[in-house]
């Protein structure tokens, strides 16, 4: 079965073709970072017209580099929420309309199942149950996968999610946007040694997480200091950073002790982050654990994953009918 996998949740656009036998054909991505660049962070509006400006021009690129054909595709899988309800409603509707007019079945995706199964990308995979750290600038989730479309929640961020609280202690400190990734960059070059932030929920029980309490400390700490150079800034960026990781293997390994489970995903853009890689890596090699991630061009928003989980849902006959809908607010069904 060829799946046109489509995502718009917010402002990337991506498009994959996902074959059931050969796996991942190709995949398009087309970031709105620059558009949004100059506003500090995304305009809805503006990501919704620039989702139209070029969906169908990356569906058409992506058919020419594999050499597909329209009437080849078997199904249409689009991400119909949780995110930005304009974004979302442009890849509903193009993804709907062309199924009606290819005559193949479309499936709606929740946009937090594609993380969740993103890793099965990669040649190697986690086999049912497996923990998943879900990390992304509006989830940090503890989820129990049992098999597709079985989840246990475990813990969430009851305030900011870790990669907000990335961006938008990045803006604190005045860097560019995209500003989670300015930040990790930025604290590459930091002192781990000469601040120390608090790991936020750690010493009480549970395995919800809280991060808007660090952009304080930073705020707190960057106008105490008399001296305020790009290097006393990477030593506060380093801090943040170890703090959110510190964090997040805290929770993690209460995680792995309550449910007994020996394989762990990250999934979500901030798993991209290669401080938080290098360290979950020694962490798990510690306790014996399997880790697992997909590439980090899969971990940000893209349409493989939406490809992926909309082949194993078609595969068990479930489609969308004529009428579309997006859901901004969408639970998965924990």
């Amino acid at each position: 079965m060829l799946v046109l996998g489509i995502e718009t949740s917010c402002d990337e656009t991506g498009v994959a073709i996902y074959d059931s036998i050969q796996g991942l054909l190709g995949h398009e991505l087309y970031s709105q970072a620059e558009l949004h660049a100059k506003y500090g962070g995304v305009v809805p509006e503006l990501a919704s017209r620039d989702h139209i400006r070029k969906l169908i021009p990356l569906i058409k690129q992506l058919l020419a580099k594999t050499n597909i054909k329209s009437n080849e595709i078997n199904g249409i899988a689009y991400t119909a929420g949780p995110g930005l309800i304009g974004a979302l409603l442009v890849g509903s509707a193009v993804g709907r309309s062309l199924a009606w007019a290819w005559q193949i079945p479309a499936v709606g995706i929740h946009h937090l199942e594609g993380h969740l199964l993103a890793s099965m990308l990669e040649p190697s995979t986690p086999s049912f149950p497996f923990l998943t750290l879900l990390v992304s600038g509006g989830h940090t989730q503890l989820i129990e996968v049992t098999a597709v479309g079985e989840y246990s929640l475990l813990g969430e961020s009851v305030d900011d999610a870790a990669g907000e609280a990335f961006d938008k202690t990045a803006k604190l400190l005045g860097l560019d946007y995209p500003g989670g990734p300015a930040l990790a960059k930025l604290a590459e070059r930091g002192n781990p040694k000469n601040f120390h932030f608090t790991r936020p929920m750690t010493k009480q029980p549970g395995l919800n997480f809280s991060f808007s309490g660090l952009k304080t400390q930073v705020l707190t700490t960057w106008h105490s200091q008399k001296l305020k150079n790009e290097q006393v800034k990477a030593d506060i960026a380093r801090a943040f950073e170890d703090a959110v990781v510190d964090t997040l293997i805290i929770k993690c390994r209460r995680a792995i002790k309550q449910t007994g489970l020996n394989s762990l995903v990250i999934a979500g853009g901030v798993g991209a982050n290669k401080h938080l890689r290098e360290r979950m890596e020694q962490f798990t090699q510690q306790i014996g654990v399997e880790l697992f991630y997909p590439r980090p061009i899969f971990c940000t928003d893209n349409g493989a994953m939406i490809a992926y989980a909309g082949a194993l849902r078609l595969a068990k006959g479930q489609q969308e009918p004529l009428e579309f809908s997006a859901h901004p607010r969408w639970s998965l069904d924990f």
